[in-house]
């Protein structure tokens, strides 16, 4: 298991792109400048110390340096330890709407943003508690299954967008029924289904399969994203809007939240509808509830002791910034001397 004990120095990597850019505009600007002196032949003879390599091997050494400097920072770990813990926790399904009306921005940026942002904030309040996310659209599939990792379960939600289901649509009630059978059969702890949708189902019951998880003790919480008022799906194209989606007779197509549907969908899941904005999502209330749920202990396999590896990225660095330091930016010419007049006599 690898793992880095403080991550956000990594963002720290971003300047080497800068440093590489800034590298080659003073090298294009110098030799703009060497060019208005005179030919490159003659500069050599007249300068037999000056040289082009030496000074891109001194940049190459210097950003490989600072490069190994950030990754030693961020402190690299390799688990060396690995047994069974015992653990508490609920279990809870996340199932998100990733259908094109999410696009729409009646919440800043979009809805789906708005809504990847919050589940980002809820597993940040998750303890021991297992969760894993559905996607759903014209059809519901698994995006991540029940897990105790909460850093995986980041890393696939940054990977979610509208195309990631291949039929359009809004099955709310496919997720919901895809949600019951990925839950753990065997534990005795709370579960519990989180909706988050702009409620326009056109494709099945949900509210049959809302009932059917509170048969087998699950319990389906809704947050409605969007307003009620209705706006346009914008369409983009490398980051340029050009335009709105339009239906089959040239209209403009406006998503609305159906706040009635998902109140109605809470109501048969015996949990609890919110309504998010661009103040706030409504997971927190949510997850206030969720937090006085009934936790089962349950066995865990992970790694439970890790060593530093900082030190040999580091020690890395530091030989590299030392040899950029030592390396001459010119040649060596110790008794060498300049030959301005380079034809030979006859």
């Amino acid at each position: 298991m690898f793992r880095f004990a403080n991550e956000i120095w990594l963002y720290a990597l971003l300047i080497i792109p800068v440093l590489i850019l800034i590298f080659w505009m003073n090298g294009r600007w110098r030799k703009s400048v060497l060019d208005k002196l005179g030919d490159a032949v003659i500069l050599q003879n007249l300068i037999p110390t000056f040289s082009t390599v030496l000074p891109r091997w001194k940049r190459f050494l210097f950003l490989l340096g600072i490069a190994f400097l950030l990754v030693g920072m961020a402190n690299p770990q390799i688990g060396t330890k690995y047994e069974e813990v015992k653990r508490e926790g609920f279990e809870l399904m996340i199932c998100l709407d990733v259908s094109n009306s999410m696009l729409a921005e009646d919440l800043t940026p979009n809805r789906l943003e708005r809504a990847k942002q919050a589940i980002s904030r809820l597993v940040d309040r998750l303890k021991n508690d297992k969760i894993g996310i559905i996607v759903f659209a014209g059809d519901a599939y698994i995006q991540l299954p029940m897990t105790v990792d909460h850093s995986a379960a980041k890393l696939f939600l940054r990977s979610i967008d509208t195309d990631i289901v291949p039929t359009q649509g809004t099955a709310i009630g496919k997720s919901i029924e895809l949600a019951i059978k990925s839950f753990s059969q065997t534990t005795k702890a709370n579960k519990s289904i989180i909706v988050i949708t702009d409620g326009e189902n056109h494709e099945d019951d949900a509210l049959k399969q809302a009932a059917a998880a509170v048969e087998v003790g699950i319990t389906v919480h809704t947050i409605g994203i969007g307003s009620v008022d209705g706006t346009p799906i914008p369409i983009y194209k490398k980051g340029q809007m050009l335009g709105y989606r339009k239906d089959r007779d040239g209209n403009t197509v406006v998503t609305k939240l159906n706040e009635t549907m998902l109140q109605q969908i809470a109501a048969s899941g015996e949990g609890t509808y919110v309504r998010a904005n661009n103040s706030r999502t409504g997971l927190n209330a949510l997850m206030d509830e969720l937090e006085g749920m009934q936790r089962d202990e349950y066995d865990s396999k992970m790694f439970t002791s890790y060593e530093d590896r900082f030190q040999y990225f580091i020690a890395i660095a530091l030989v590299l910034l030392l040899i950029e330091l030592l390396l001459p930016s010119r040649k060596l010419n110790l008794f060498g001397s300049s030959n301005f007049f380079s034809a030979e006599k006859k």
